[in-house]
């Protein structure tokens, strides 16, 4: 089945994990919605605000490239 990285991307921006949950990896989409839930609640102590962007802009490049990668073989 092709996956369009496009949207796995879009869908990570909106929720952290979404799009690899879009790609069929379950686990991975939840473990990246669980960490970012984790660095979210860090901004407490403000290591959350250098995780935070790291993990949603790792999220959406992992989307993309994970369904390119799906769709070449």
């Amino acid at each position: 089945m092709m996956r369009h990285p496009g949207i796995a991307a879009v869908l990570s921006f909106f929720i952290a994990g979404l799009g690899q949950i879009y790609n069929g990896q379950i686990v991975k989409g939840i473990l990246f919605i669980v960490a970012y839930a984790i660095s979210g609640l860090l901004m407490f102590v403000l290591i959350g605000f250098i995780t935070t962007p790291i993990l949603w802009i790792w999220g959406m490049v992992d989307a993309y490239k994970t369904a390119e990668r799906m769709n070449h073989g």
